[in-house]
């Protein structure tokens, strides 16, 4: 009699824009190699028109600027240990790129975002679910940086965006999901101890399924 083959578990890593998310990620990383990373940026809708100069034209911190039936879809798929064609996000243009990533199944997926617990039908696919809470000032520094590095921004279009939109979108739609939290991370990667006990938590699904 053939059994059944068990799920993938899915832990997801919520928390406003440089709350530390990545940094967590990074660093289960370097303790933990067995294991399929899922950056909700990648889902975004694709929004040529954006510029500097309107660059609040399109809502990049709302629900509604993720494509959430793809986002179920290749979850849904992961979890069932199938693999999926993961797209990617060209975020100096604003659009999705030509290329995709094959991602093959694994026991463990991470999933990161700021907003993977605003949509239900993801947020129950979800085993695991931790929220990363870092103080507002230190948020906006890190995603001031960021944007001016790596998406070619200027400091006035950061600026406006983060007053405009990405500030009223944090209280509307992220700081809520905190609820649905199994798991709360103060200051993001700099908790060493919370991560020892996430770790121990990731070995331990690994551990279960026969696989280190």
């Amino acid at each position: 009699m053939l059994l059944p083959m068990a799920e993938a578990k899915i832990i997801g890593i919520c928390g406003g824009s440089g709350s530390g998310k990545t940094t967590i990620v990074r660093k289960i990383s370097e303790l933990v190699s067995d294991f399929v990373f899922i950056p909700q940026d990648n889902y975004y809708k694709s929004a040529e028109y954006i510029s500097n100069a309107n660059i609040t034209a399109f809502n990049f911190d709302h629900p509604e600027a993720f494509d959430n039936d793809l986002l179920w879809e290749q979850l849904s798929s992961l979890k069932r240990m199938e693999p999926v064609e993961m797209p990617t996000y060209d975020f100096v243009h604003h659009r999705r790129a030509e290329e995709t990533i094959l991602v093959a199944p694994r026991k463990l997926i991470i999933f990161e975002g700021i907003m993977v617990f605003t949509n239900q039908r993801v947020r129950d696919l979800i085993d695991l679910k931790i929220f990363v809470d870092t103080p507002d000032d230190i948020r906006f520094i890190r995603r001031l940086s960021r944007d001016i590095k790596e998406r070619g921004r200027t400091v006035d279009s950061v600026i406006e965006q983060y007053l405009n939109v990405v500030r009223p979108g944090h209280f509307q739609f992220i700081e809520p999901t905190k609820q649905h939290a199994d798991i709360i991370i103060p200051e993001g990667g700099a908790n060493d101890s919370a991560l020892q006990v996430l770790v121990t938590f990731i070995n331990t699904i690994l551990n279960s399924s026969g696989e280190a």
